[in-house]
């Protein structure tokens, strides 16, 4: 079965870096690739994808400059990196693989897998 995993979530100060993983069984990262995030009460937001075919990244505004969004074909495993972390980044954070066919890689209902998510906090 499918299955993604986030790992390397966890409290920070603001200013510090985080990086997460996301390791896949059953699949490979061969699709479109997103993390999003969602804090309590507040809608999923998109923060970074990767089209791994084509070596295009995609982030959003918000993280733009401070993430940076890679995979190890190796270790079935893409990360987010994330550097100059702001109270605002705090959430859950999830790495999702997209539909072969689908949509936008910002909109979340376009995403077929899911993992369980990853608590990042940050500090003031």
């Amino acid at each position: 079965q499918v299955q993604l995993v986030e790992s390397g979530g966890g409290l920070v100060q603001a200013g510090g870096s985080l990086r997460l993983s996301c390791a896949a069984s059953g699949l490979t990262f061969n699709r479109y690739t997103g993390w999003f995030r969602q804090a309590p009460g507040k809608e999923r937001e998109f923060v970074a994808a990767s089209n791994w075919s084509a070596g295009n990244t995609y982030y959003a505004d918000s993280v733009k400059g401070r993430f940076t969004i890679s995979r190890d074909n190796a270790k079935n495993t893409v990360y987010l990196q994330m550097n100059s972390l702001k109270p605002e980044d705090t959430a859950v954070y999830y790495c999702a693989v997209k539909g072969a066919y689908s949509g936008t890689y910002s909109y979340a209902p376009n995403y077929n897998y899911w993992g369980q998510g990853t608590q990042v906090t940050v500090s003031s």
